[in-house]
Parts: C-alpha cells; structure tokens; sequence
C-alpha cells in the first residue's frame, strides 16, 4: 500500500496567520493545534530522528515537544517563525534525551562491565548471528551494487570483480584477462568512478524521502498528543 504524507493535506500557515492560528489554539481550539502539528510533522520528526537515530524515541521526543508548545504557546511572541521556534524545542527535547543517555550509560556501563566479567560471553557476542534488518540493509546494498555494476561495460565489470572482489593484484588480473597493467589500472579506475556516480544518484533520490513521517506515522503522533492534552489537569 502506498504510503501518503498527511501533513500534505493540511498546508503550513503563512507568516501573516501565525497570530491568529496561536490565538485560536491558546484559546483551547484543538484543531487549529492539529492543524498546525500536522503542516510541521515530517520536519520535526526527520529532526527528532537524524538527532536520537531510533523511530519510537523520535516519536516520542516529537510528542512531548508538542506538549511543551501547547504549554508555551500563550507566550510565543513571533520573535521567530513559529516552525523555528517548534524546530528548537524538538531539538532542545532530543538534546535532553542524549544527556541523560549519556549520563545513564555513564552510570550503568552494563555492556561493559559484563565484557570484563565474561570475556565468553563476550566473544559469543561477536558471532551472533547478524540482526535481521542489519542483514537486510546488507543485501539490498549489494543487490544494488550488482545492478550498478551489471549496468557497466564488459570489460569494466571484469576488471572490478578481479580486483576489487576476488582481490588480484594489478599484475595477476593483467595475466588473467590478457591486457597491459596499464589498461588494469585505468579500467579499474573508470569502473570504481561510474559506480561512485551511479550510487550517488540513487542516494540523492533515497534523501528525498529521509526520515519519512507520513501516514500512520503522522496520525499516531497527533492522536496520542490530542489524548494527552484531553486528559483532566490535576
């Protein structure tokens, strides 16, 4: 199923409704708050992710940043575009999590000290097998290396198998193909060169969709946010 970016139905306020979108919202409208968390969702959420590199706790940090705005908004002055000042505290929120992280692995260094304590297990560790996404990330890049590499002329891809798989020397893949070292070398070169283009490429189309926070993701965070801020204040 083809996943939709939400935040596109609901376009981001310009500059001159700032005010009166904060308005409406400090005045206890919540959808004008859906509204304005949905026009700034996948943002803050590539934010969130780029900063914590983990889905939930990104999503996690995005929502009581939500939280946090809707708390402050009463005092928002428009010193800044409001999706600025909404980018500094999901940053100030990430930035929070890593430090106490940071002061928790300090504190609790268990996968060290069970390192130091059984270097068995540690060793067993190291051969486990490889986590199923980390395997799949793996074979997707090599299928995609294949097809870059299938992509190029004969004589290239022969070049770059022999030296950059099977690891010959210059010299041993000038004897196995019947070619001058030079004509190694510089095939070798013009071989790694087009792939280096070619998986460019592919990477600035895959950048586009980076972190992307649509659909689910997007009505998961705004749901949870709506039933917190529903919740009777003590």
């Amino acid at each position: 199923m083809t996943s939709f970016d939400s935040s596109a139905r609901v376009p981001a306020s310009p500059p001159d409704d700032e005010a009166a979108l904060v308005r409406r919202i400090v005045a206890g409208d919540l959808a004008a708050f859906e509204r304005l968390m949905r026009a700034n969702n996948r943002r803050l959420y590539r934010l969130a992710r780029a900063t914590l590199r983990d889905d939930a706790e990104a999503e996690d940090a995005l929502q009581e940043a939500y939280l946090a705005a809707h708390r402050a908004l009463a005092g928002f002055r428009g010193e800044a575009a409001l999706s600025t000042w909404l980018s500094r505290l999901v940053s100030n929120e990430c930035l929070g999590r890593l430090r106490k992280r940071a002061r928790r692995d300090n504190i609790f260094p268990i996968v060290a000290l069970d390192a130091e304590a059984d270097p068995e297990a540690a060793m067993d560790d190291a051969r486990r097998p490889e986590p199923p996404d980390r395997a799949l990330v793996r074979t997707q890049m090599r299928e995609l290396l294949e097809r870059q590499l299938d992509a190029l002329p004969a004589a290239f891809r022969s070049v770059f198998v022999l030296r950059a798989v099977e690891e010959l020397s210059v010299e041993e893949t000038a004897q196995a193909l019947g070619i001058p070292e030079a004509t190694v070398r510089s095939r070798h070169f013009r071989a790694r060169s087009l792939l280096r283009e070619a998986l460019a490429q592919e990477i600035d189309l895959a950048e586009r969709d980076l972190y992307e926070f649509g659909g689910a993701h997007c009505d998961r965070v705004v749901a949870a946010v709506l039933a917190r801020l529903a919740e009777p204040r003590p």
